[in-house]
């Protein structure tokens, strides 16, 4: 008790002294006044005191909290060599542009399923949606190579409506970029190749750079359904190209004519048999389709095409004429039989011989050329010879089916 006497002074302590401890005292003081008892201590004066040296630094540190508040209210640029004008002076060197329409640079910095956040430097994150990353429809944003770190520029083409953020667009870009490459191709008169994807009664649709294009059934060179013909890619011209009305028109023939420039009446070609028709067969002889007729097959009759070719099947057969006009060709392989019915009972021999019998064929045909002109010459000697080659060639063959 000494000890704690010594460390805690008596002043500093919290006497607390009960109602019953005071009548003991009281009764005892009575029958007894040589024993003398002191008050009961209550617990709290076992705590230890806070110092008179810890008081004054508490005070002190609340003194200066509210006066660095009192500082905040009054005067909060009070010290700060940056302004406010400052701060405003600096923004103005940055053209943060958030108007509908209008390219932004970004940087992609995440990306989900549906979207992508891109980090503009205006206006917080603004968002890519899923629909919008890309000309094509994809599952997601990555298939348009689109993954964090990405730099690119984007189109503002909306605000989003709770938070004011902005709602960015590749595909507008893309859009504007895929029809600028439209009208330079139909420029250059360049052939491309083109998937269909959907149709309707008058044509097929494909897509080009991008685009939903319209080819016509009459645009067309093989005659095929609109079922034989989905996800196929076709050989296509540009026919019009305008982007203020949507039309983006292509025909088959025009580009199947452009091929055939290269093909000459009376030679030989390979193919491979793509559809069989009750007329004919379509043959593809190097991206151009040709009808081989079902008279032209063999000099014998055929009933059933199907007794003769196949889908898939190769074989070689002769040019007989082309239209310009329609980008349509016609094919023989009946004159190309060594003996009538080869393509029937022995196509393997008409595919071994197809050349010495063009040949052949091609010496006949000259010959018959050369006596129309002396006979024409004969009797109009004055008039000259006009028909070529091609054209009695061209005259061999079938008119193609409407």
């Amino acid at each position: 008790m000494n000890s704690l006497a010594h460390r805690v002074p008596l002043s500093s302590l919290r006497l607390s002294v009960s109602s019953s401890s005071w009548r003991r005292f009281s009764r005892k003081e009575s029958h007894n006044h040589k024993f003398r008892a002191l008050p009961v201590v209550s617990s709290a004066a076992s705590t230890t005191p806070i110092s008179n040296a810890q008081t004054k630094e508490r005070l002190k540190l609340k003194q200066l909290f509210k006066e660095a508040y009192e500082r905040c209210c009054t005067t909060p640029m009070d010290g700060v060599s940056f302004t406010l004008e400052d701060f405003h002076a600096a923004l103005s060197n940055y053209d943060f542009v958030s108007e509908l329409g209008t390219k932004v640079k970004g940087t992609v910095f995440s990306t989900d399923a549906s979207g992508a956040l891109v980090d503009t430097t205006a206006k917080g994150t603004a968002y890519l949606p899923i629909e919008e990353a890309c000309i094509l429809k994809i599952r997601h944003v990555e298939e348009a190579g689109i993954y964090p770190g990405l730099e690119e520029e984007f189109v503002i083409i909306a605000e989003h409506e709770t938070d004011g953020s902005l709602i960015l667009s590749l595909r507008r870009l893309q859009y504007g970029l895929a029809w600028e490459r439209c009208r330079q191709l139909q420029a250059e008169d360049v052939v491309i190749k083109g998937k269909v994807v959907g149709a309707n009664k008058g044509g097929v649709f494909v897509l080009v750079e991008g685009l939903r294009g319209f080819v016509p059934f009459s645009q067309i060179s093989a005659k095929s359904t609109a079922e034989e013909l989905l996800d196929k890619e076709l050989r296509l011209k540009f026919v019009e190209v305008d982007e203020e009305l949507s039309r983006l028109i292509l025909s088959n023939c025009k580009a199947i004519a452009n091929s055939q420039a290269e093909l000459r009446i009376g030679s030989v070609v390979t193919g491979t048999v793509q559809i069989l028709k009750s007329y004919g067969a379509f043959i593809d002889i190097g991206g151009v389709n040709g009808l081989l007729h079902i008279s032209q097959i063999s000099h014998n009759h055929i009933s059933d095409m199907a007794t003769v070719l196949r889908p898939g099947d190769t074989l070689k057969v002769m040019i007989l004429s082309y239209d310009h006009e329609r980008g349509r060709v016609s094919l023989s392989t009946k004159n190309l039989e060594p003996t009538p019915g080869d393509m029937i009972h022995n196509p393997k021999l008409v595919f071994e011989k197809a050349d010495e019998m063009a040949q052949t064929f091609r010496q006949r045909i000259a010959q018959a050329e050369a006596m129309a002109r002396v006979d024409l010459l004969r009797l109009q000697p004055e008039s000259g010879f006009t028909q070529s080659f091609d054209g009695i060639l061209g005259g061999l063959a079938p008119e193609l089916p409407a």
